[in-house]
């Protein structure tokens, strides 16, 4: 799994500026000042990953080496400010040039060149609460994420599944996997094992380098929260995933997973979603509930229903309906729910 890298980008005058110049535009890094900074060996790999000749840019000074020492294609930067996730971005070439760096930003008057630079395989401007990272599991409230934070391992996916981050890199490793897959069966040959492919030599579409960050459940997630009163409202992250969310109140504790269509395979996502967590819940779920921006077919309802799963839509702005599932079916479910 990627890393994830929060950076400080907007606090201040300084990485405005620098947001204004090598992110909000991108650099021809092919002609004049820039091309003639670069070495040969870092010329080529940009043009390998930007064939256009141009690309967004960030960079970190020298006191930063060791985080950025360990960013690689693929990974995910979080661009923040002023208590937002302005823009996400995924890392496409890094290297160590001061004189690259500084044909683009004034070096810093105490910490000198932004020397640490890293070109944008993808970018999009957002605008993302910190609130919605801290109510992730690992995270807490207040934090204000000051200085250049470098995260692996669980808190690294919980940003991106928390979020909806989808990489351009993924997406080209899950095509180069399909590719080989299809190959091999067409030829009679053997099927190469999952972590055996890779996209060292996969092309980057232009029209593809679009990080997806999918914003429609996170909003769904949140106007539903409005509605509830006297309960504790949490995610929870268990061995399968993140919970969109985690209730415990007078009624017991549900677990809920939104999604942002109503058609068969969210609902079938949902299902097997909410089946997945419900055992690693912290007390034993009392309901199990899939929510959905608009009311799903009598189909789908019955779907969930047959798992005793309640089927949660919206019904107009911050009104939402719930179609219970029948009690008998509920009462059965609970004991499969509680298996570990």
């Amino acid at each position: 799994m990627p890393l994830v890298a929060i950076q400080p980008s907007y606090g201040n005058p300084i990485a405005r500026r620098h947001w204004a110049d090598t992110l909000d535009r991108e650099v021809p890094f092919t002609t004049g000042q820039y091309a003639t900074a670069l070495s040969g060996q870092q010329l080529d790999a940009l043009r390998e990953l930007h064939p256009s000749g141009a690309a967004r840019f960030w960079g970190a000074t020298a006191v930063q080496d060791k985080n950025m020492a360990r960013l690689r294609t693929g990974d995910v930067v979080l661009f923040t400010g002023k208590n937002l996730v302005r823009g996400i971005g995924e890392v496409g070439v890094t290297f160590r040039n001061s004189a690259f760096a500084d044909t683009m930003w004034t070096p810093d008057r105490f910490k000198g060149s932004w020397c640490n630079v890293y070109s944008l395989l993808s970018f999009r401007h957002t605008e993302i609460p910190y609130s919605e990272i801290w109510d992730l599991p690992s995270f807490n409230p207040g934090d204000n994420f000051m200085g250049l934070r470098v995260l692996e391992g669980d808190k690294a996916d919980e940003i991106l599944e928390g979020l909806g981050i989808g990489t351009v890199t993924e997406t080209a490793r899950k095509l180069a996997r399909d590719t080989q897959v299809a190959k091999a069966i067409a030829s009679g040959t053997l099927v190469v094992p999952v972590e055996g492919v890779h996209t060292s030599n996969t092309a980057y579409r232009r029209d593809d380098r679009e990080i997806q960050v999918r914003r429609a459940e996170a909003l769904l997630v949140s106007e539903y929260k409005a509605t509830l009163r006297g309960v504790e409202i949490k995610r929870l992250r268990t061995p399968s995933g993140i919970t969109d969310l985690h209730v415990t109140g007078p009624d017991g504790t549900e677990v809920i997973e939104a999604k942002s269509s109503a058609d068969h395979g969210y609902v079938r996502a949902a299902l097997a979603q909410l089946l997945d967590y419900a055992p690693h819940s912290p007390q034993p779920a009392d309901r199990l509930s899939a929510l959905f921006p608009v009311r799903p077919a009598v189909r789908e309802v019955s779907l969930l229903h047959r798992y005793g799963i309640d089927c949660l839509y919206r019904a107009a702005p911050h009104v939402f309906e719930r179609l219970g599932a029948p009690d008998g079916a509920r009462a059965h479910m609970r004991a499969v729910w509680a298996v570990g």
